[in-house]
């Protein structure tokens, strides 16, 4: 067993020096700079006290940074995941109670032991259910989700907090005119603030200048806006030790919730982590090996107060900007929350709620992915309505039945793309030995004797009747000249009983009207299954070709030497 790959820390710390230091220095040092008004702003989105935004900062990097297989990735509080804790909390619980508190603890530690779990059992592939345009639809919907619940904040307005967006937008119509003047001012000029900075340089940290910003106007010009809601007194020290409370019927309540919480933190972790793989060749990611990693961040943080946690889009790609090159960089950011929990809570009190709102929306609405709708549309329509389809469900269902659809509609695609494979019928090019598609080759040589058919998938309970009626209507449009059928078989790669079944019946058939079947191409795997399923019984051993220009030459030429030998040679190697 090779211990660096169940710790990954090992693979990158014994050879640590002093030049990766430097660029770990001011990555962490930036990240945690950026992080440290995230977590108070994501905790509030959870509705939770700010502290424990800045508590999902602490364990749960470090655990990362040990066990994680990326380098670069940055883990804490993250929007998406905190509107899901505050979806499925909020039914449970008052916003901000010590209940609700105790039940969003409790939900990191069930969502951290199911992903541990399934790193540990090798089901990272679980979420290859959720295609590309499902995840751009989700993301795009809960980032939408995220900031239109965060106008509460930016206005000054008690508006309502829902994840189901025709109920927030209809609140909004209906108490927009009750709007704070001066809290959307100063709302108002953040988001510009940050919008500006980004523009000039991503790497400014544009949150922390204006939380600064909002912090000194209350602290000096507060009696001039005394009607804005500030953040107040936020807790010195670092978190205790204690096991969440629990009850089995509480559990059982939360469970859909964590599910939904395990699948988005690996998804975005994913995506992340294969994103700023592909910019560098030091290592690899290793998906199960992210499902352990974010296990233990969310088992062990949960242990220190912190609610779900996962990966970060902005923060990481500032952290693979900045230069980090080992999870040293997230160690850094660790200790920066450390000394602000310490000592620099109090500079927060001024704070004004307004600056978080602005921050928060303009980060989450920088997931609103335009680029790839406008790409999908263009490339292929069935994904772009997948996509569509999740956006609005997620949008006017709420997050935990978007995520359902999404998954949903994804496995009906599959399934529809597995049962209705492309088939077509070959032609042989002029002077040579290869046969192409009669539809992209207008050149090829089609013989009224001769159908070369072509099927490009597995051949299972699903697509069998789709490749006998295709199969079919090819050759009854030759009519009685038919002769020969020459299955070109290279593009399938499995054959289940169904699929062999059929196969046998569909031979069987064209015999008895006077036509040969042989088979080209036939790969190894496919082929056994097809002799161990008794397919030699009704066919000859010498109708297995490895081309089809040399099954349609045996067939005019019967030269059986050669084939004869191929023969022999599949059938040892069956044996």
């Amino acid at each position: 067993m090779n211990i660096k790959k169940i710790i990954p820390v090992l693979e990158w710390l014994p050879n640590y020096n002093t030049s990766l230091f430097k660029g770990d220095l001011l990555a962490g040092i930036t990240v945690g700079i950026i992080l440290i008004p995230q977590g108070i702003a994501y905790a509030l989105i959870a509705g939770l006290p700010p502290i424990y935004g800045l508590y999902c900062a602490l364990v749960p990097q470090i655990m990362y940074a040990i066990f994680g297989s990326s380098r670069q990735v940055a883990i804490g509080p993250v929007a998406m995941d905190s509107l899901i804790v505050a979806t499925g909390v909020s039914t449970l619980a008052l916003a901000g109670s010590e209940s609700y508190i105790a039940i969003a603890i409790l939900l990191g530690l069930m969502v951290g032991a199911l992903q541990f779990i399934m790193g540990i059992f090798s089901l990272g592939f679980i979420v290859n259910f959720l295609s590309k345009p499902v995840i751009t639809g989700f993301t795009s919907a809960v980032a939408l989700i995220i900031g239109l619940n965060q106008f509460r904040n930016l206005l000054g307005v008690d508006f309502l907090q829902s994840d189901q967006i025709q109920y927030v937008i209809q609140d909004i119509w209906l108490q927009i005119s009750s709007y704070n003047h001066h809290t959307t001012v100063i709302g108002i000029i953040s988001v510009l603030m940050i919008i500006i900075f980004r523009k000039i340089n991503k790497k400014i940290p544009n949150a922390l200048i204006v939380v600064i910003v909002g912090i000194l106007i209350m602290k000096y010009f507060g009696t001039s806006f005394n009607d804005v809601s500030i953040v107040k007194d936020i807790p010195s020290g670092l978190p205790d030790f204690g096991f969440p409370e629990y009850d089995l019927d509480l559990i059982r309540e939360l469970f859909p919730i964590a599910i939904t919480l395990v699948m988005v933190g690996y998804l975005e972790t994913i995506s992340i982590g294969k994103s700023l793989e592909a910019k560098q060749d030091e290592y690899r990611i290793r998906p199960n090996q992210e499902l352990i990693a974010l296990g233990l961040a969310n088992m062990i943080g949960s242990l220190f107060k912190a609610y779900p946690s996962t990966s970060s889009f902005s923060r990481s790609a500032i952290n693979q900007e900045s230069g980090a090159k080992t999870g040293m960089a997230a160690l850094i950011s660790v200790i920066m929350v450390v000394l602000t929990l310490l000592f620099l809570t109090p500079l927060f009190y001024h704070l004004p709620k307004t600056v978080l709102a602005a921050i928060i929306i303009v980060a989450v609405f920088n997931l609103i992915n335009f680029k790839e709708a406008a790409f999908l549309w263009r490339a292929n329509n069935l994904d772009f309505w997948l996509m569509m389809s999740t956006f609005l469900a997620t949008l006017l269902l709420g997050i935990e039945f978007g995520i359902m659809v999404g998954v949903g509609l994804s496995l009906i695609v599959l399934i529809y793309r597995t049962s209705r494979p492309y088939t077509t019928e070959l032609g042989k090019v002029p002077d040579s030995n290869f046969y192409r598609n009669r539809n992209r080759f207008e050149e090829v040589i089609i013989e009224d004797d001769i159908l070369v058919f072509r099927f490009d998938a597995q051949i299972f309970y699903a697509n069998s009747s789709y490749f006998r009626d295709n199969l079919d209507i090819r050759a009854e449009k030759k009519g009685k000249a038919l002769k020969l059928i020459v299955l070109d078989a290279e593009s399938i790669n499995r054959v289940d009983s169904t699929g062999v079944e059929m196969l046998k019946e569909r031979i069987k058939f064209y015999q008895k009207k006077g036509v040969k079947f042989y088979l080209a191409g036939v790969k190894g795997p496919v082929r056994d299954d097809l002799f161990r399923s008794g397919i030699l019984e009704i066919i000859d051993i010498n109708h297995f070709f490895m081309r089809v220009n040399q099954a349609v030459k045996f067939y005019k030429t019967g030269d059986r030497k050669h084939q004869e030998k191929y023969a022999k040679y599949i059938h040892h190697a069956y044996k």
